[in-house]
């Protein structure tokens, strides 16, 4: 297969020595765009494909540098408050290259599969034995030649590779991606159909078809879970979790994601509002029942990340 490491795809960053997203320690690559609108989403950053403006209230000092800067007239103060008219934004940058408080962001940027690989060259001493890359997003199928020539960027260095998905995509993408990804952090949400369509935007048939895809291709698959309150924590939904490992002998561990609020901010200052907005974190202590039911019921490491 011919890598072409001058593709280019939207990232939000790349981001190192991280431990959870694989074995070993890996760089990880946040890709912007997701089919999936989750309604408790951690990084709705990562929901659009297209680079976007972020500004942090909180953190604004007032200083009015940014407006002085802006032809386009995105920055008004009224009262004391900072307003901000994104349908203005060019994204040209400037105002947040002159913000010291750190309130302006453009949450995403593009970057080429070969600008990637010099980064993770750079990690690949920490990598050792059971490190290497992980892609996620956003969703990777999203940008699925972007995906796909980075991975094999990846195997032609020799590189261990992970990608995190969502399971929505079309399965001729899939089918590729699986020849050169080593394991699959497949995000598994809700059971019931009717509500993941409910809390995401779509049901979850393709979902469990795409896994069904990946567990016949031979690939190795870690469930990612989400744990999310009054949404899907209930007997009927770690049943399902237990089934689909016990059911699949790829599955080699289930990892229990607390839910956390971050997203709601980061909502906040993309000017969105969150539906699912509960602002307390879920601890980790409090999956400690969840993690040991479903243990009880299969072969495989269940543990909470």
């Amino acid at each position: 297969m011919e890598n072409n490491t001058n593709i280019s795809g939207t990232i939000i960053n790349v981001q190192h020595f991280c431990v959870d997203d694989g074995p070993g320690i890996r760089t990880t690559v946040f890709l912007k765009g997701c089919p999936l609108r989750c309604a408790w989403c951690h990084n709705p950053e990562s929901q659009s494909n297209a680079c976007e403006y972020m500004f942090r209230q909180y953190k604004c000092t007032d200083c009015g540098i940014c407006a002085s800067v802006c032809k386009n007239g995105v920055h008004s103060f009224e009262n004391g408050i900072h307003n901000v008219n994104r349908e203005r934004c060019g994204l040209c940058g400037k105002c947040t290259l002159t913000c010291c408080a750190d309130a302006l962001e453009i949450s995403g940027r593009e970057i080429t599969v070969c600008e990637i690989m010099d980064e993770v060259l750079a990690d690949r001493v920490f990598y050792k034995r059971s490190g290497g890359v992980t892609i996620s997003g956003g969703e990777p199928l999203f940008q699925s030649e972007f995906t796909f020539a980075l991975l094999l960027a990846c195997k032609d260095k020799g590189i261990h590779t992970c990608i995190e998905t969502c399971g929505y995509g079309k399965a001729e993408d899939i089918k590729r991606i699986a020849e050169l990804c080593d394991i699959f952090l497949f995000d598994y949400k809700l059971t019931d159909s009717a509500l993941h369509k409910k809390y995401t935007g779509v049901n979850n048939e393709l979902i469990l078809e795409n896994l069904k895809l990946i567990c016949a291709m031979g690939a190795s698959v870690i469930l990612r879970c989400p744990m999310i309150p009054d949404v899907n924590m209930n007997e009927d939904h770690y049943n399902a979790i237990a089934e689909l490992a016990n059911k699949y002998p790829n599955v080699q561990e289930i990892h229990l994601e607390p839910y956390h609020p971050m997203g709601i901010g980061k909502a906040v200052s993309l000017g969105r509002t969150c539906d699912y907005d509960r602002s307390e974190f879920l601890e980790r202590s409090e999956l400690d029942d969840v993690c040991s039911y479903i243990a009880d019921k299969v072969s495989v490491e269940v543990k909470v990340i």
